[in-house]
Protein backbone atom coordinates (compact mmCIF):
# COMPACT_ATOMS: atom_id res chain seq x y z
CA UNK A 1 0.00 0.00 0.00
CA UNK A 2 1.04 3.96 -0.62
CA UNK A 3 2.64 5.44 2.66
CA UNK A 4 0.40 8.31 3.19
CA UNK A 5 1.54 11.81 3.69
CA UNK A 6 -0.53 11.98 6.84
CA UNK A 7 -2.00 9.58 9.20
CA UNK A 8 -5.35 10.70 10.84
CA UNK A 9 -5.19 8.63 14.24
CA UNK A 10 -9.63 8.99 15.00
CA UNK A 11 -12.54 8.97 12.90
CA UNK A 12 -14.82 11.18 14.93
CA UNK A 13 -16.03 14.60 13.29
CA UNK A 14 -12.43 15.88 13.83
CA UNK A 15 -10.71 13.38 11.90
CA UNK A 16 -13.53 12.95 9.60
CA UNK A 17 -13.14 16.84 8.79
CA UNK A 18 -9.87 16.95 8.50
CA UNK A 19 -9.95 13.92 5.97
CA UNK A 20 -12.52 15.64 3.70
CA UNK A 21 -10.11 18.66 3.81
CA UNK A 22 -7.00 16.41 2.68
CA UNK A 23 -8.96 15.08 0.13
CA UNK A 24 -9.82 18.13 -1.37
CA UNK A 25 -6.61 19.41 -1.17
CA UNK A 26 -5.12 15.96 -2.76
CA UNK A 27 -3.20 15.17 0.25
CA UNK A 28 -2.39 11.13 0.45
CA UNK A 29 -3.38 10.30 3.62
CA UNK A 30 -4.71 7.06 6.03
CA UNK A 31 -7.49 7.49 8.67
CA UNK A 32 -7.63 4.83 11.01
CA UNK A 33 -10.41 3.61 13.98
CA UNK A 34 -9.86 1.41 16.15
CA UNK A 35 -13.92 1.25 17.07
CA UNK A 36 -16.18 -0.75 14.30
CA UNK A 37 -18.01 2.43 12.99
CA UNK A 38 -19.59 5.46 14.20
CA UNK A 39 -20.55 6.08 17.98
CA UNK A 40 -24.15 5.55 18.95
CA UNK A 41 -24.05 6.85 21.97
CA UNK A 42 -22.52 10.24 21.54
CA UNK A 43 -23.51 13.41 23.23
CA UNK A 44 -22.79 15.69 20.83
CA UNK A 45 -25.59 17.17 18.77
CA UNK A 46 -25.05 21.20 18.04
CA UNK A 47 -23.79 22.21 14.90
CA UNK A 48 -23.01 25.71 14.81
CA UNK A 49 -23.24 28.07 11.62
CA UNK A 50 -18.84 28.37 11.44
CA UNK A 51 -18.72 24.78 11.01
CA UNK A 52 -21.59 24.80 8.23
CA UNK A 53 -19.51 27.77 6.39
CA UNK A 54 -17.02 25.25 6.48
CA UNK A 55 -18.80 22.42 5.51
CA UNK A 56 -20.17 24.14 2.23
CA UNK A 57 -16.57 24.76 0.92
CA UNK A 58 -17.10 20.76 0.78
CA UNK A 59 -20.16 20.78 -0.41
CA UNK A 60 -21.81 18.89 2.36
CA UNK A 61 -23.51 21.76 4.22
CA UNK A 62 -26.77 21.11 2.69
CA UNK A 63 -27.17 17.72 3.50
CA UNK A 64 -25.59 18.30 7.07
CA UNK A 65 -28.80 20.59 6.73
CA UNK A 66 -31.21 18.45 5.04
CA UNK A 67 -30.36 15.81 7.61
CA UNK A 68 -30.91 18.01 10.84
CA UNK A 69 -33.31 20.12 12.91
CA UNK A 70 -33.19 23.56 12.69
CA UNK A 71 -34.58 24.62 16.30
CA UNK A 72 -36.86 27.68 15.94
CA UNK A 73 -37.10 28.04 19.58
CA UNK A 74 -36.14 27.37 23.18
CA UNK A 75 -38.90 26.82 25.86
CA UNK A 76 -37.98 27.55 29.59
CA UNK A 77 -39.89 24.73 32.30
CA UNK A 78 -40.05 25.37 36.23
CA UNK A 79 -42.19 22.78 37.57
CA UNK A 80 -43.48 21.09 34.69
CA UNK A 81 -44.75 24.46 33.71
CA UNK A 82 -43.67 26.76 30.89
CA UNK A 83 -42.11 29.95 32.59
CA UNK A 84 -40.03 31.50 29.92
CA UNK A 85 -39.67 30.97 25.55
CA UNK A 86 -36.80 32.42 23.71
CA UNK A 87 -36.84 32.85 19.76
CA UNK A 88 -34.45 31.07 17.70
CA UNK A 89 -35.70 31.63 14.89
CA UNK A 90 -33.03 33.36 12.05
CA UNK A 91 -31.06 34.74 15.28
CA UNK A 92 -27.76 35.03 12.63
CA UNK A 93 -29.79 36.74 9.79
CA UNK A 94 -27.77 38.89 8.18
CA UNK A 95 -24.40 37.59 10.34
CA UNK A 96 -23.96 34.37 8.23
CA UNK A 97 -25.57 32.25 5.36
CA UNK A 98 -26.64 29.46 8.43
CA UNK A 99 -28.16 31.84 10.42
CA UNK A 100 -29.78 29.11 12.21
CA UNK A 101 -29.22 26.34 15.47
CA UNK A 102 -28.75 23.18 14.16
CA UNK A 103 -29.56 19.29 15.61
CA UNK A 104 -28.00 17.08 14.65
CA UNK A 105 -26.34 13.90 16.90
CA UNK A 106 -22.84 12.69 15.94
CA UNK A 107 -23.76 9.14 15.14
CA UNK A 108 -25.26 10.53 12.03
CA UNK A 109 -23.46 13.38 11.47
CA UNK A 110 -19.90 10.94 11.67
CA UNK A 111 -22.43 8.67 9.09
CA UNK A 112 -22.46 11.97 6.73
CA UNK A 113 -19.08 12.15 6.88
CA UNK A 114 -17.97 9.18 6.11
CA UNK A 115 -20.82 8.87 3.36
CA UNK A 116 -19.03 11.29 1.73
CA UNK A 117 -15.92 10.16 1.99
CA UNK A 118 -16.37 6.88 -0.04
CA UNK A 119 -18.25 9.02 -2.48
CA UNK A 120 -14.58 10.64 -3.32
CA UNK A 121 -13.38 7.32 -3.39
CA UNK A 122 -12.03 7.11 0.46
CA UNK A 123 -12.73 4.63 3.31
CA UNK A 124 -12.00 4.71 6.76
CA UNK A 125 -10.12 2.02 8.31
CA UNK A 126 -12.18 0.69 10.76
CA UNK A 127 -11.57 -1.39 13.75
CA UNK A 128 -8.05 -0.69 13.46
CA UNK A 129 -5.67 0.25 15.97
CA UNK A 130 -2.36 2.48 16.54
CA UNK A 131 0.23 -0.22 18.82
CA UNK A 132 2.90 2.69 19.03
CA UNK A 133 4.89 5.70 17.02
CA UNK A 134 8.33 7.43 16.94
CA UNK A 135 8.37 11.10 16.44
CA UNK A 136 11.71 11.66 14.27
CA UNK A 137 12.62 14.66 12.88
CA UNK A 138 12.04 13.96 9.10
CA UNK A 139 8.95 11.49 9.80
CA UNK A 140 6.75 9.62 12.04
CA UNK A 141 7.16 6.07 12.03
CA UNK A 142 3.92 4.48 13.28
CA UNK A 143 2.89 0.57 13.81
CA UNK A 144 -0.90 -0.44 13.45
CA UNK A 145 -3.11 -3.35 14.18
CA UNK A 146 -6.08 -4.59 11.95
CA UNK A 147 -6.73 -8.32 12.78
CA UNK A 148 -4.20 -9.18 14.66
CA UNK A 149 -1.95 -8.35 11.88
CA UNK A 150 0.48 -5.57 12.13
CA UNK A 151 1.80 -2.54 9.55
CA UNK A 152 4.37 -0.50 9.63
CA UNK A 153 3.39 3.25 7.82
CA UNK A 154 6.50 5.85 7.88
CA UNK A 155 4.19 9.38 7.36
CA UNK A 156 5.08 12.92 7.33
CA UNK A 157 2.48 13.74 9.91
CA UNK A 158 0.46 11.81 12.55
CA UNK A 159 -2.86 13.82 13.66
CA UNK A 160 -4.24 12.48 16.95
CA UNK A 161 -8.05 13.09 16.76
CA UNK A 162 -8.29 10.13 19.20
CA UNK A 163 -10.64 11.50 22.16
CA UNK A 164 -10.39 12.47 25.07
CA UNK A 165 -8.18 9.65 26.50
CA UNK A 166 -5.73 10.49 23.87
CA UNK A 167 -3.19 7.79 23.38
CA UNK A 168 -0.81 9.92 21.59
CA UNK A 169 -1.25 12.37 23.72
CA UNK A 170 0.03 10.42 26.51
CA UNK A 171 2.48 9.05 24.45
CA UNK A 172 3.99 12.46 23.78
CA UNK A 173 3.95 12.91 27.22
CA UNK A 174 1.62 15.85 27.13
CA UNK A 175 -0.03 17.37 30.50
CA UNK A 176 -3.40 17.67 29.89
CA UNK A 177 -4.00 20.20 33.03
CA UNK A 178 -7.36 20.44 34.23
CA UNK A 179 -10.12 19.21 36.77
CA UNK A 180 -13.13 17.17 36.64
CA UNK A 181 -16.70 18.41 38.05
CA UNK A 182 -17.72 16.55 41.04
CA UNK A 183 -21.45 16.12 39.55
CA UNK A 184 -22.69 13.41 37.48
CA UNK A 185 -24.64 13.92 34.57
CA UNK A 186 -26.81 11.94 31.96
CA UNK A 187 -27.89 11.46 28.46
CA UNK A 188 -30.47 9.28 27.33
CA UNK A 189 -32.37 8.67 23.97
CA UNK A 190 -35.79 8.02 24.66
CA UNK A 191 -39.22 7.77 23.05
CA UNK A 192 -41.72 10.23 25.25
CA UNK A 193 -44.51 13.05 24.81
CA UNK A 194 -45.89 15.23 26.70
CA UNK A 195 -45.70 19.53 27.18
CA UNK A 196 -41.95 19.40 27.26
CA UNK A 197 -41.18 17.29 23.85
CA UNK A 198 -40.90 18.98 20.48
CA UNK A 199 -40.31 17.59 17.25
CA UNK A 200 -38.28 21.01 16.76
CA UNK A 201 -37.87 23.11 19.88
CA UNK A 202 -35.13 23.17 22.48
CA UNK A 203 -36.91 22.42 25.95
CA UNK A 204 -34.93 23.05 29.11
CA UNK A 205 -36.49 22.69 32.17
CA UNK A 206 -34.90 24.35 35.82
CA UNK A 207 -34.94 23.72 39.22
CA UNK A 208 -33.15 24.39 42.46
CA UNK A 209 -31.07 21.16 42.66
CA UNK A 210 -30.66 21.29 38.56
CA UNK A 211 -31.79 20.64 35.27
CA UNK A 212 -32.57 18.73 31.84
CA UNK A 213 -32.46 19.73 28.76
CA UNK A 214 -34.58 18.00 26.12
CA UNK A 215 -33.75 17.98 22.58
CA UNK A 216 -35.09 16.22 19.13
CA UNK A 217 -33.54 13.63 17.10
CA UNK A 218 -35.43 14.15 13.72
CA UNK A 219 -34.38 10.77 11.92
CA UNK A 220 -35.15 8.51 15.03
CA UNK A 221 -38.29 10.39 15.60
CA UNK A 222 -36.37 10.27 19.69
CA UNK A 223 -35.86 12.78 22.23
CA UNK A 224 -32.39 13.13 23.66
CA UNK A 225 -32.36 14.05 27.49
CA UNK A 226 -29.05 15.46 29.13
CA UNK A 227 -29.24 16.32 33.16
CA UNK A 228 -27.98 16.10 36.11
CA UNK A 229 -28.54 13.35 38.50
CA UNK A 230 -29.28 14.11 41.99
CA UNK A 231 -26.47 14.03 44.30
CA UNK A 232 -28.44 11.26 46.55
CA UNK A 233 -28.70 8.77 43.87
CA UNK A 234 -24.99 10.14 42.45
CA UNK A 235 -22.96 7.42 44.61
CA UNK A 236 -24.84 4.45 43.99
CA UNK A 237 -23.74 1.90 41.10
CA UNK A 238 -24.96 0.94 37.78
CA UNK A 239 -27.32 3.90 37.73
CA UNK A 240 -30.28 3.68 35.60
CA UNK A 241 -32.86 5.53 33.51
CA UNK A 242 -35.57 4.21 36.26
CA UNK A 243 -33.73 5.45 38.79
CA UNK A 244 -33.27 9.09 38.14
CA UNK A 245 -37.32 8.87 36.26
CA UNK A 246 -38.76 10.37 39.34
CA UNK A 247 -36.47 13.23 39.90
CA UNK A 248 -37.23 13.68 35.69
CA UNK A 249 -40.91 13.57 36.09
CA UNK A 250 -40.34 16.78 38.85
CA UNK A 251 -38.75 18.95 36.39
CA UNK A 252 -40.90 18.17 33.37
CA UNK A 253 -44.17 17.19 31.99
CA UNK A 254 -42.92 14.28 29.93
CA UNK A 255 -44.08 10.80 29.16
CA UNK A 256 -41.12 8.44 28.12
CA UNK A 257 -42.47 5.75 26.46
CA UNK A 258 -39.15 3.72 25.37
CA UNK A 259 -35.84 4.46 26.94
CA UNK A 260 -33.42 3.47 23.58
CA UNK A 261 -30.35 4.13 25.26
CA UNK A 262 -28.72 5.48 28.59
CA UNK A 263 -25.42 6.70 29.67
CA UNK A 264 -23.74 8.05 32.80
CA UNK A 265 -20.70 10.40 32.29
CA UNK A 266 -18.82 12.94 34.16
CA UNK A 267 -18.21 16.53 32.69
CA UNK A 268 -14.41 17.90 32.89
CA UNK A 269 -12.37 20.95 31.48
CA UNK A 270 -9.01 20.71 30.34
CA UNK A 271 -6.28 21.50 27.68
CA UNK A 272 -3.43 20.11 26.39
CA UNK A 273 -0.14 21.87 26.93
CA UNK A 274 1.03 21.72 23.59
CA UNK A 275 -1.25 21.44 20.43
CA UNK A 276 2.22 19.92 18.81
CA UNK A 277 5.12 18.12 19.18
CA UNK A 278 7.44 17.22 16.40
CA UNK A 279 5.75 15.96 13.87
CA UNK A 280 2.58 15.01 15.78
CA UNK A 281 -0.74 16.96 16.16
CA UNK A 282 -3.39 16.68 18.87
CA UNK A 283 -7.00 18.07 17.82
CA UNK A 284 -10.55 17.96 19.19
CA UNK A 285 -11.36 16.48 22.42
CA UNK A 286 -7.45 14.76 22.52
CA UNK A 287 -6.45 18.56 23.00
CA UNK A 288 -9.15 20.03 24.79
CA UNK A 289 -12.41 18.83 26.69
CA UNK A 290 -14.60 20.85 28.39
CA UNK A 291 -18.39 21.19 29.58
CA UNK A 292 -21.35 20.83 27.33
CA UNK A 293 -22.54 24.46 27.73
CA UNK A 294 -22.95 25.70 24.43
CA UNK A 295 -22.31 22.87 22.46
CA UNK A 296 -19.31 23.64 21.54
CA UNK A 297 -16.49 20.58 22.04
CA UNK A 298 -17.70 19.03 18.45
CA UNK A 299 -17.42 22.29 16.47
CA UNK A 300 -14.00 23.47 17.91
CA UNK A 301 -12.62 19.84 17.01
CA UNK A 302 -14.16 20.79 13.07
CA UNK A 303 -12.28 23.90 13.39
CA UNK A 304 -8.81 21.91 14.82
CA UNK A 305 -9.33 20.26 11.63
CA UNK A 306 -10.20 23.06 9.35
CA UNK A 307 -7.20 25.60 10.84
CA UNK A 308 -4.58 22.53 10.31
CA UNK A 309 -5.77 21.26 7.08
CA UNK A 310 -4.70 23.82 4.64
CA UNK A 311 -1.28 24.37 6.89
CA UNK A 312 -0.36 20.57 6.30
CA UNK A 313 -1.58 20.75 2.56
CA UNK A 314 0.75 24.28 1.94
CA UNK A 315 3.70 22.30 3.54
CA UNK A 316 3.47 19.56 1.74
CA UNK A 317 2.63 20.62 -1.50
CA UNK A 318 5.90 23.16 -1.07
CA UNK A 319 3.44 25.88 -1.07
CA UNK A 320 4.22 27.34 2.18
CA UNK A 321 7.02 27.89 4.56
CA UNK A 322 7.16 24.94 7.50
CA UNK A 323 7.33 28.01 9.56
CA UNK A 324 3.16 28.35 9.32
CA UNK A 325 2.45 25.17 11.36
CA UNK A 326 3.44 26.46 14.25
CA UNK A 327 0.79 28.83 14.48
CA UNK A 328 -1.85 26.08 14.43
CA UNK A 329 -1.05 25.62 18.36
CA UNK A 330 -0.35 29.09 18.75
CA UNK A 331 -4.50 29.93 17.08
CA UNK A 332 -6.13 27.11 18.60
CA UNK A 333 -4.59 26.53 21.69
CA UNK A 334 -5.71 30.50 22.75
CA UNK A 335 -8.99 29.77 21.63
CA UNK A 336 -9.58 26.64 23.65
CA UNK A 337 -8.18 27.97 26.63
CA UNK A 338 -10.45 30.95 26.14
CA UNK A 339 -13.36 28.62 26.00
CA UNK A 340 -12.94 26.10 28.21
CA UNK A 341 -12.76 29.66 30.59
CA UNK A 342 -16.16 30.82 29.38
CA UNK A 343 -17.91 27.75 29.32
CA UNK A 344 -16.86 26.59 32.84
CA UNK A 345 -18.26 30.02 34.22
CA UNK A 346 -21.59 29.32 32.44
CA UNK A 347 -21.61 25.68 33.56
CA UNK A 348 -20.56 26.30 37.23
CA UNK A 349 -23.49 28.76 38.06
CA UNK A 350 -26.05 26.53 35.60
CA UNK A 351 -25.51 23.28 37.69
CA UNK A 352 -24.11 25.50 40.90
CA UNK A 353 -26.22 25.11 44.34
CA UNK A 354 -25.45 28.48 45.98
CA UNK A 355 -27.19 31.70 45.33
CA UNK A 356 -25.65 32.33 41.89
CA UNK A 357 -26.99 29.55 40.59
CA UNK A 358 -30.53 29.25 42.52
CA UNK A 359 -30.61 33.28 40.53
CA UNK A 360 -29.93 31.90 37.74
CA UNK A 361 -32.11 29.21 37.06
CA UNK A 362 -34.52 31.03 38.93
CA UNK A 363 -34.78 34.31 37.57
CA UNK A 364 -31.91 35.04 34.47
CA UNK A 365 -32.83 32.14 32.48
CA UNK A 366 -37.00 32.07 32.77
CA UNK A 367 -37.44 35.65 33.45
CA UNK A 368 -34.21 37.85 31.84
CA UNK A 369 -32.92 35.75 28.74
CA UNK A 370 -36.61 35.53 26.99
CA UNK A 371 -36.54 39.19 27.43
CA UNK A 372 -33.15 39.96 26.06
CA UNK A 373 -33.71 37.70 23.25
CA UNK A 374 -36.25 39.95 21.62
CA UNK A 375 -33.52 42.88 21.37
CA UNK A 376 -31.43 42.56 17.91
CA UNK A 377 -28.16 43.27 20.00
CA UNK A 378 -28.75 40.94 22.44
CA UNK A 379 -29.57 38.18 19.57
CA UNK A 380 -26.62 39.04 17.53
CA UNK A 381 -24.45 38.87 20.22
CA UNK A 382 -25.38 35.56 21.46
CA UNK A 383 -25.73 34.02 17.93
CA UNK A 384 -21.84 35.56 17.56
CA UNK A 385 -20.56 33.66 20.87
CA UNK A 386 -22.56 30.36 20.52
CA UNK A 387 -22.20 29.85 16.36
CA UNK A 388 -18.24 30.83 16.93
CA UNK A 389 -18.21 32.88 13.79
CA UNK A 390 -16.73 35.23 16.53
CA UNK A 391 -13.32 33.41 16.39
CA UNK A 392 -10.22 35.25 15.09
CA UNK A 393 -6.29 35.02 15.85
CA UNK A 394 -5.74 38.61 15.74
CA UNK A 395 -2.21 37.81 17.86
CA UNK A 396 -0.98 35.43 15.12
CA UNK A 397 2.17 35.02 13.10
CA UNK A 398 0.15 35.21 10.37
CA UNK A 399 -2.44 38.20 11.05
CA UNK A 400 -1.23 41.50 9.96
CA UNK A 401 -2.78 44.99 9.13
CA UNK A 402 -5.92 46.49 9.95
CA UNK A 403 -8.93 48.94 8.48
CA UNK A 404 -11.93 49.79 10.00
CA UNK A 405 -12.87 47.54 12.60
CA UNK A 406 -11.60 44.52 10.91
CA UNK A 407 -7.88 43.31 11.64
CA UNK A 408 -5.58 40.77 10.43
CA UNK A 409 -6.81 37.39 11.74
CA UNK A 410 -10.75 37.80 11.67
CA UNK A 411 -12.88 35.90 10.34
CA UNK A 412 -14.20 37.21 6.26
CA UNK A 413 -17.37 38.80 7.25
CA UNK A 414 -20.32 37.52 5.40
CA UNK A 415 -22.32 39.19 3.08
CA UNK A 416 -26.03 38.98 1.49
CA UNK A 417 -24.98 37.43 -2.25
CA UNK A 418 -27.71 40.32 -3.89
CA UNK A 419 -24.17 42.56 -2.80
CA UNK A 420 -21.63 39.88 -3.23
CA UNK A 421 -21.49 36.28 -2.89
CA UNK A 422 -17.92 36.34 -1.20
CA UNK A 423 -18.17 33.05 0.49
CA UNK A 424 -18.71 31.09 -2.10
CA UNK A 425 -14.92 32.08 -3.66
CA UNK A 426 -14.19 30.44 -0.47
CA UNK A 427 -14.81 26.90 -1.66
CA UNK A 428 -11.72 26.80 -3.46
CA UNK A 429 -10.14 26.53 -0.27
CA UNK A 430 -7.19 28.65 -1.23
CA UNK A 431 -5.50 31.66 -1.12
CA UNK A 432 -7.14 35.12 -2.49
CA UNK A 433 -7.22 38.64 -3.05
CA UNK A 434 -10.83 40.40 -1.95
CA UNK A 435 -11.21 43.80 -2.76
CA UNK A 436 -15.04 45.62 -1.95
CA UNK A 437 -15.03 48.79 -4.55
CA UNK A 438 -12.28 49.36 -7.64
CA UNK A 439 -9.01 47.31 -7.37
CA UNK A 440 -6.32 49.41 -8.75
CA UNK A 441 -4.36 48.51 -12.00
CA UNK A 442 -1.33 47.06 -10.09
CA UNK A 443 -3.50 44.93 -7.73
CA UNK A 444 -4.89 43.46 -11.54
CA UNK A 445 -1.83 43.07 -12.90
CA UNK A 446 -0.21 41.17 -9.65
CA UNK A 447 -3.31 39.10 -9.49
CA UNK A 448 -2.62 38.04 -13.49
CA UNK A 449 0.99 37.62 -13.15
CA UNK A 450 0.52 35.37 -9.72
CA UNK A 451 -1.00 31.97 -8.52
CA UNK A 452 -3.44 33.93 -5.93
CA UNK A 453 -6.47 35.15 -7.30
CA UNK A 454 -8.58 38.39 -7.70
CA UNK A 455 -11.88 38.75 -6.28
CA UNK A 456 -13.26 42.32 -7.06
CA UNK A 457 -16.94 43.37 -6.63
CA UNK A 458 -18.25 47.16 -6.57
CA UNK A 459 -18.96 49.09 -3.69
CA UNK A 460 -22.68 48.36 -1.99
CA UNK A 461 -23.83 50.18 1.35
CA UNK A 462 -24.36 46.62 2.74
CA UNK A 463 -20.42 46.06 3.08
CA UNK A 464 -19.63 49.30 5.17
CA UNK A 465 -22.28 47.81 7.49
CA UNK A 466 -20.48 44.53 7.38
CA UNK A 467 -16.91 45.97 8.17
CA UNK A 468 -15.33 46.31 5.61
CA UNK A 469 -13.71 49.76 3.84
CA UNK A 470 -14.15 50.64 0.43
CA UNK A 471 -11.18 50.06 -1.87
CA UNK A 472 -9.08 48.14 1.02
CA UNK A 473 -6.92 44.74 -0.04
CA UNK A 474 -7.81 41.73 1.92
CA UNK A 475 -5.65 39.30 1.47
CA UNK A 476 -7.99 36.01 2.59
CA UNK A 477 -6.61 32.49 4.11
CA UNK A 478 -7.86 29.15 2.64
CA UNK A 479 -10.00 28.65 6.12
CA UNK A 480 -11.58 32.44 5.49
CA UNK A 481 -9.77 34.28 7.86
CA UNK A 482 -8.06 37.36 7.32
CA UNK A 483 -4.45 37.26 6.89
CA UNK A 484 -3.52 40.68 5.49
CA UNK A 485 -5.08 44.15 5.32
CA UNK A 486 -4.05 47.06 3.36
CA UNK A 487 -5.98 50.19 3.28
CA UNK A 488 -4.01 51.97 0.21
CA UNK A 489 -3.86 48.66 -1.63
CA UNK A 490 0.31 48.32 -0.56
CA UNK A 491 1.60 45.82 -2.74
CA UNK A 492 5.19 46.00 -1.79
CA UNK A 493 3.86 45.27 1.78
CA UNK A 494 1.35 42.20 0.54
CA UNK A 495 4.69 40.89 -1.64
CA UNK A 496 6.77 41.04 1.88
CA UNK A 497 3.61 38.81 3.35
CA UNK A 498 3.59 36.56 1.09
CA UNK A 499 7.74 36.31 0.39
CA UNK A 500 8.04 35.92 4.79
CA UNK A 501 6.11 32.64 4.62
CA UNK A 502 6.41 31.41 0.77
CA UNK A 503 3.10 31.75 -0.30
CA UNK A 504 1.33 30.22 -3.15
CA UNK A 505 -1.74 28.79 -4.13
CA UNK A 506 -2.29 25.08 -2.67
CA UNK A 507 -4.53 23.96 -5.54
Amino acid sequence: MTQPLVLIVGAGPTGLALAHRLTHYQIPYRIIDKRSGPNHKSRAIGVHARTLEYYDQLNVADDAVSLGIKMPAAHIHKASKEVGYVNLGNIGKGLSPFPFVLSLPQDEHEELLVHHLKRLGIHVDWETELISFANHSDRVEAVIEHNGRQETIQAAYLCGCDGSTSTIREDLNVPFEGTTYKDLFYIADVEAKGQATSNTDINLALSKKGFCMVLPVRSKGTQRLVGIIPRLLAEKPDITFEDIQPSLNSLLDIQVKKMNWFSTFKVHKRVASQFMKGRVFLLGDAAHIHSPTGAQGMNTGIGDAVNLSWKLAAVLKKKAAASILPSYTAERRRFARQLVATTDQAFKAMVSRNLRGLLLRGIVLPRIVPLASRLTFSRKLAFRMMSQIHIRYRKSILSHGKSGRLRGGDRLPWLDPSAADNYEALQSGDWQVHIYGEASENVKSFAQNTSISLKNWPWHSSMKKAGFTKDTLYLIRPDGHLAFISDNQNLSKLQDYIDRFHIQSIN
